[in-house]
């Protein structure tokens, strides 16, 4: 792990692999860490490619921001990184939150993006209910923490079913929602709430782009990824039985087997 200061933060991040290989950024959702990636990281520095894992600010090991910090500010926080790393362009993959923050990536830096990976996330801007749900939240986990929290929702985060058969998942997914500092989760979701539509950005996206969804998802569903798909209609689109909010950690063969297939076939030319 290393750590670096920039923008009026400090971000701690993991870069493994050849300098030569296919940069990979992988953006986490909400509220977790770059850990939640380790099974992809895995597979792509076994393919060869190069894995960027950032924590963005105020989660994992980075610095704890007040809110509200709007997915453009992580957006140019990445971008920021990258420029460290002397990576011109990259694939840019996130799930959750952190796939409307690739989003946001191409939307405003689109030259430092080769492909998109867009898990279970959606690209419309916020409702007005989900503005009011999302700062109640914010609300509550300064209040409360984010105990209560993590233990109602890790059934939806990961499929319900999977909560039992998979107790190693379950209680990694549990404890990295409940290590999440509550004013970095606070931050984040009163920034969220005010994220733009995302629907002509992806309209108008040329690169590769890989949509992948748990068939259980019930925060974002195979319908948001289907709805995605019609907008970007070069994409590849992957649902992944057995998998809810988190496919990349309940199905991770199957998850990795789809990107590796996708960035050889789509992005590198090499089978």
């Amino acid at each position: 792990m290393t750590s670096i200061a920039l923008r009026g933060t400090t971000l701690h991040y993991d870069d493994a692999g050849s300098p030569a290989g296919l940069p990979v950024l992988l953006i986490h959702g909400h509220p977790f860490d770059r850990t939640l990636w380790a099974p992809q990281a895995e597979a792509l520095l076994a393919a060869g490619h190069r894995v960027v894992t950032p924590d963005l600010r105020g989660y994992g090991d980075s610095a704890v921001e007040d809110g509200p910090v709007y997915l453009s500010d992580f957006a140019d926080d990445l971008v920021a990184l990258l420029d460290h790393l002397d990576i011109e362009r990259a694939v840019v993959g996130g799930v959750s939150m952190g796939g409307q923050i690739a989003m946001e990536v191409q939307r405003a830096h689109p030259d430092r993006v080769r492909a998109l990976v867009l898990s279970d996330t959606s690209a419309p801007a916020e409702t007005d209910e989900g503005k009011v749900f999302r700062n109640r939240l914010a609300d509550r986990l300064l209040a409360e923490g984010m105990d209560g929290y993590a233990d109602e929702v890790i059934g939806k985060m990961l499929a319900d079913y999977n909560v039992a058969a998979m107790p190693e998942v379950a209680g990694r997914v549990l404890a990295m929602m409940r290590a999440t500092d509550p004013r970095g989760a606070a931050a984040a979701l009163r920034g969220r709430a005010e994220r733009p539509d995302y629907r002509d950005t992806l309209a108008a996206v040329e690169c590769p782009v890989l949509i992948v969804v748990g068939a259980d998802d019930v925060y974002t569903p195979v319908a948001d990824a289907e709805a995605m798909r019609a907008l970007v209609p070069h994409a590849t689109l992957v649902v992944v039985d057995g998998a809810g909010h988190l496919p990349g950690a309940e199905q991770p063969a199957q998850f990795n087997a789809e990107l590796l297939g996708f960035l050889a076939s789509r992005v590198t030319g090499r089978p």
